[in-house]
């Protein structure tokens, strides 16, 4: 019995391990473009050099199980197309491929682990009274700003977005707000319309003002690979694969889809809607090849939790169905809970050990 596992995130690799753990003898083969385990969830520590967001893969996947490293041209019909020609057959396969980032020209993306490693170097050449604007409103953007300000207190950091943590309670886009003030982070309100790089570089924003900037961070997830599309497979307006209620492709009962380019109901962009979709592939297909009845998925969330900085976070709770509630933590209780949350994504993909709440009315 032969599995590819295309991607090697939270979802790809916790797949892996779960099942090799429940299936050993099955021959499972993981295809990454590169040899490590990139922790999206530190690529903002990554950038600011106060963390490492880079694992090798021989640590992370479970003895018996191989590594391809390569980018996968097509999928489909039990074969796995490799750019450079080769194929790998497979019996069944999981789709993994995550989400992307499409920066805006002149700036560079802080999603990906290339764009990080980039930001980093170029971060470092920056002298004292530099310039440095995060593109993005969301807990990414949020993140990297307060991480760059906090190892960074000698540049100027400026936050452009429309609304500054728009997933959040109100109470807690006040104390979002707040923490980037004392941190010194310049918060300006506005889209984007053009970016000048280099030193000395300009951002435009529609509204015609000009903000100087010697490094333009885009901190904005903006899609999914479309591996998934031009292999054939059912895909919603996102780019994201159709798939049942045991998160198969409704085109082909042998691949399961996991992770941010599945097209799953109400489900969110982040390594806590990674790790359990990739958990309950590997037990599904674990159970189908025991011969058992498989369990349809079912996932709740129980909140949003983000850094201000190393000794400052915050964390929001919600309803299992991710609406957010009125209740937050805020302070250094808040951002040793969202290492620790770091910590257990990591732990579960590494460990194939992982639990999670069943979704609302399950």
């Amino acid at each position: 019995m032969s599995v590819v596992i295309v991607g090697a995130g939270y979802a790809g690799t916790i797949a892996a391990n779960r099942l090799k753990k429940k299936s050993p003898d099955v021959e499972i083969t993981v295809v990454n473009p590169r040899s490590e385990f990139i922790e999206r969830v530190r690529l903002h520590e990554e950038i600011a050099g106060t963390g490492a967001a880079a694992t090798p893969l021989t640590s992370i996947l479970s003895d018996g199980i191989s590594l391809r490293t390569g980018s996968v041209r097509k999928v489909g019909d039990g074969a796995v197309t490799l750019d450079d020609g080769e194929t790998l057959s497979y019996e069944y396969l999981f789709l993994a491929v995550g989400s992307t980032v499409t920066p805006i020209p002149g700036s560079t993306p802080v999603g990906t682990w290339e764009g990080a490693r980039e930001a980093r170097e170029r971060l470092a050449a920056l002298p004292d009274g530099g310039t440095v604007t995060v593109i993005g409103g969301g807990l990414t953007g949020i993140e990297t700003a307060s991480e760059l300000a906090e190892a960074r207190p000698d540049l100027e950091v400026c936050l452009v977005a429309d609304t500054v943590g728009g997933s959040l309670s109100a109470g807690a886009q006040q104390r979002v707000r707040k923490a980037l003030e004392r941190l010194n982070v310049t918060i300006v309100s506005g889209s984007v319309a053009e970016v000048e790089p280099g030193p000395g570089g300009v951002v435009r924003l529609e509204s015609g003002a000009e903000l100087a900037s010697d490094l333009t961070l885009w901190a904005v997830v903006s899609g999914i690979p479309d591996l998934a599309a031009r292999s054939g497979l059912t895909v919603n307006g996102e780019g994201r694969a159709v798939v049942d209620g045991y998160l198969r492709s409704v085109d082909d009962e042998r691949i399961f889809v996991v992770g941010d380019c599945a097209a799953v109901p109400g489900a969110r962009l982040c390594c806590a809607t990674a790790s359990p979709q990739g958990a309950h592939a590997g037990d599904t297909l674990a159970r189908i090849l025991a011969g058992k009845q498989p369990k349809p998925y079912s996932m709740g969330y129980t909140g949003q939790a983000l850094s201000l900085g190393r000794k400052n976070g915050l964390v929001q709770a919600s309803s299992r169905d991710d609406q957010v509630r009125r209740l937050y933590v805020g302070g250094r209780i808040a951002a040793i809970s969202k290492e620790y949350i770091s910590r257990y994504a990591k732990f579960g993909s590494r460990t194939a050990t992982y639990f999670w709440l069943p979704g609302k009315g399950a």
